[in-house]
């Protein structure tokens, strides 16, 4: 029975499958193979699967596929955890550079956690109508390598995130690629409160660290808050975000935070063939 080797990772409470696929050894003949391995209870369960790969401008290239197995661009809470992978099986040094699909990030290991690079956030929209099935909200928008819809909530606790976001994700708006989206409410002129429903989870997610880097920039943006801008998780886990405004647009954006080994194994073909 074939085995893959693999690392289970928790970003802020984002988990992810990590696998060394520089050999090829991911089945990718399995169409479903990501689906199969993130569903919960029947696999090993997670919010998503990051393969590390040869890249030719690179130390390595990171490819992230969502738990529906969609392939996106990028994750921000998955590129700290591949980060860390990538050094404690000695792939790279503390300081590595790695390719993604939204651009190089550069990533170092800083004690317990890790600190991105990210690609710079744009598309920035501030204050639109967005309407919905309760009426029209005033919201948002950044796409920090992924796109992001922002809400200003004060209620953050009762706020139903799994319909609104649903919404939102499925809005003609954001066709055809569909939108995550975040809940905020900002304590002061450095922390953040966060909720995110996540496209490709279809569901609130503990932490999204790209849903982080878009609501700090936006609310920098409005003048409401200043870096570095400390977001606190579903988790309790809190994420770092460092970034210039030049003229109103974002600059060297950094996403710092925790980045936990669960547990590493070898995945048998019972994991995906289901």
């Amino acid at each position: 029975m074939a085995k893959i080797p693999f690392m289970k990772f928790s970003g802020a409470g984002n988990d992810f499958v990590i696998i060394d696929n520089r050999d090829g050894v991911v089945p990718y003949e399995n169409t479903d193979f990501v689906e199969k391995v993130c569903q919960r209870r029947m696999s090993v369960g997670a919010d998503g699967v990051l393969l590390v790969e040869k890249a030719e401008e690179a130390d390595f290239r990171m490819r992230y596929f969502n738990a529906d197995g969609g392939e996106v661009d990028t994750c921000g809470n998955g590129a700290r955890c591949i980060s860390k992978f990538a050094y404690v099986n000695g792939i790279v040094s503390e300081k590595m550079r790695f390719e993604t699909n939204a651009g190089i990030y550069d990533s170092e290991i800083v004690g317990s956690d890790v600190k991105v690079r990210m690609s710079d956030p744009f598309d920035l929209r501030l204050n639109f109508p967005l309407q919905l099935k309760d009426g029209v909200h005033n919201v948002c928008f950044a796409n920090s390598g992924v796109p992001h819809v922002i809400f200003f909530v004060e209620d953050l606790e009762g706020t139903d995130i799994v319909d609104l976001g649903r919404q939102t994700r499925y809005h003609d708006d954001f066709k055809p690629a569909g939108t995550n989206a975040n809940f905020i409410r900002i304590r002061d002129a450095q922390t953040i409160d966060i909720r995110t429903y996540e496209r490709g989870v279809e569901d609130e997610t503990l932490a999204c660290g790209t849903g982080s880097i878009a609501a700090a920039v936006v609310c920098a943006a409005l003048g409401k808050v200043t870096s570095p801008a400390a977001l606190h998780t579903v988790s309790s886990s809190v994420l770092k975000i460092y970034f210039d405004l030049e003229n109103g647009e974002p600059k060297d954006v950094y996403l710092e935070g925790d980045a936990r080994i669960i547990c590493s194994g070898e995945l048998t073909e019972d994991a995906w063939n289901y």
